[in-house]
């Protein structure tokens, strides 16, 4: 236990678990229903018999819901992360990059074909992902390239999955249009407890794959030269991890819907507080961006508004600015 990597992987993962825990249970039991958290927690600690409809209001809404959103946080923010790693550019987001908006479009087209979520409508947002993916990086790479011009790319991408969404649903039939528009702005509210574990079981493999390439991300922060010299496989690794945080991203974007900025957010702020150090980063991605997606989503469905306000809405209120930020920082620096 004297190796220092192995102590600050443990301390923030136990803390990480802490704060996630203490935002599931806040995401349990806070809501628009009668049953308070002080109600919530007797009832599962069998202090009191619980009303015939708590169960419900509980296992079948609350729970998928909390459990889809920290599924979705750690997706999307580890995906953030990784991007950031490898295109060594803190602004890189899948969200704004345009890979999300590549993922809505597969995602659509499967919809509207009678898919089902997966494998149909997975595969068809995975494919998109990677078109997008594949047309950022082709448009931004040259001999002069700037270090914003894979973010400028990718607005343009993303700005071009825009139209397309757009021309898809108003050619939609009308009963698809409402649930089309709501799910596009990132939605938990229709989870269930199926869907959130089939899209733990694909999103799982993808986590471990990242933590275990986690060390040579950071040897790829030193510059490719400087990584091939060590005897990485640059392409190689670059591929895998390009690949699996496509996937990850795009069947998190099928499932939950269009979220943006989480992955700008959260690798920011931990960056800022724990280093660059992805073996360290890459658990806190996960623990922290679930818990803030639980948070996030813990908002929408409480503010006083006339329904659910759609948890991409926070998101955007809350890392629009920091984009700005972080933009006007780049330029400053260069």
């Amino acid at each position: 236990m004297n190796n220092p990597v192995i102590k600050n992987i443990l301390l923030v993962t136990i803390t990480g678990t802490a704060f996630l825990i203490v935002s599931i249970v806040a995401g349990l039991c806070i809501g628009s229903s009668d049953y308070g958290p002080h109600y919530i927690l007797k009832a599962i600690f069998n202090r009191i018999e619980p009303d015939p409809n708590f169960e419900m209001i509980l296992w079948q809404l609350r729970f998928p819901r909390v459990l889809l959103a920290v599924i979705a946080g750690g997706a999307l923010s580890l995906g953030g992360l990784v991007f950031q790693a490898l295109l060594r550019n803190p602004l890189s987001e899948p969200y704004i990059l345009g890979i999300s908006g590549g993922s809505a479009i597969g995602a659509i087209i499967g919809i509207q074909l009678g898919f089902s979520y997966f494998p149909g409508v997975s595969f068809l947002a995975f494919s998109g992902s990677l078109i997008t993916l594949i047309a950022v990086m082709i448009i931004s790479s040259g001999n002069n390239i700037g270090k914003d011009s894979m973010i400028l790319s990718g607005v343009m991408i993303n700005a071009f999955c825009s139209a397309v969404i757009m021309f898809l649903i108003s050619i939609s039939i009308d009963y698809k249009i409402h649930n089309i528009m709501f799910w596009l702005m990132g939605d938990f509210s229709s989870a269930d407890p199926k869907q959130a574990l089939l899209l733990l079981k694909i999103i799982l493999p993808c986590f471990l794959i990242i933590f275990i390439f986690s060390n040579k991300m950071n040897i790829l922060l030193s510059g490719r030269e400087m990584a091939s010299s060590m005897g990485i496989n640059v392409k190689k690794v670059m591929i895998i991890l390009l690949v699996v945080t496509s996937l990850m991203v795009s069947v998190t974007v099928c499932y939950c819907g269009l979220i943006g900025f989480v992955g700008l957010v959260i690798p920011h702020i931990l960056r800022l507080i724990l280093g660059s150090d992805h073996r360290v980063l890459v658990p806190a991605s996960i623990l922290f961006g679930g818990s803030y997606m639980v948070l996030c989503d813990l908002l929408s469905r409480t503010l006083p508004t006339q329904a659910d306000l759609p948890v991409g809405v926070i998101t955007a209120m809350t890392g629009a600015p920091l984009f700005i930020y972080l933009l006007r920082r780049v330029k400053n620096v260069s």
